[in-house]
């Protein structure tokens, strides 16, 4: 990672929101502590952001409550810093965001990234920095959507929806520190349904890039997933 930021040239922080406690999978701890080949879900996840030299340093928003995190090697990294997780995924972020006001410019990029998510390639992150270059207002990682969808009500099928215009949201996803900041702010005040970064954004008329990214990019939220990434992260590591 590099060194403090001395030139005018905006940089790079990267913020993981990490304070949920997976109910879905109906483990006995948090599903980014569980194990995935040699190490925890989480530290897959870390390692994989800091192999990116253009990040200053990356923000983990956790549990008050979190026993975990201690105990990983990780957490000694001076390039990772411990902030308060909140209630909701965009409280996490928020805090995160309050946290870093020190160190950063509002003109700064932050990549938000979800903590579940071990198998995203270095490669993937840098064609969203190149993608969104100096856009206005930033964008995310994300597929097109392959599979037929229907519109359902109490069991029944309405109506197929056209998947053409649909695609399947990723992280990460890459904003400006100050942007994503205010708007946040300014949903959570209006108690607006915010869903990921983009959502508190499109909440207020910003249209983010959608930057093309790969379907093996999985969030584990499922005991099922946890095979499904290893297998992924297997096959990755052969390739490269």
């Amino acid at each position: 990672m590099n060194s403090p930021n001395t030139s005018n040239a905006p940089a790079y922080w990267v913020i993981v929101p990490a304070a949920g406690v997976g109910s879905r999978m109906g483990a006995n701890c948090p599903k980014q502590y569980l194990p995935l080949l040699d190490k925890t879900v989480l530290e897959h996840t870390l390692e994989r952001l800091l192999l990116i030299a253009q990040v200053r340093k990356v923000y983990i928003a956790l549990s008050e409550v979190d026993d975990f995190w201690a105990q990983l090697p990780c957490a000694r990294n001076t390039n990772i810093v411990r902030v308060k997780g909140g209630n909701e995924r965009a409280d996490s972020v928020l805090n995160g965001l309050n946290a870093l006001s020190s160190q950063a410019h509002d003109s700064d990029w932050v990549l938000v990234h979800d903590a579940a998510r071990p198998c995203i390639r270095a490669q993937e992150i840098m064609t969203l920095i190149g993608s969104v270059g100096d856009h206005p207002v930033g964008g995310i990682l994300g597929v097109q959507v392959s599979d037929t969808l229907k519109q359902v009500s109490n069991n029944f099928i309405e109506k197929t929806i056209d998947r053409m215009p649909l695609w399947q949201a990723q992280t990460p996803q890459l904003f400006r520190v100050g942007m994503l900041r205010d708007c946040l702010q300014r949903a959570l005040v209006e108690g607006k349904t915010i869903t990921d970064e983009a959502s508190a954004l499109e909440a207020y008329g910003y249209q983010p890039l959608m930057v093309q990214g790969r379907s093996d990019n999985i969030k584990i939220t499922r005991q099922e997933d946890l095979a499904i990434a290893a297998m992924l992260m297997q096959q990755q590591n052969n390739i490269n």
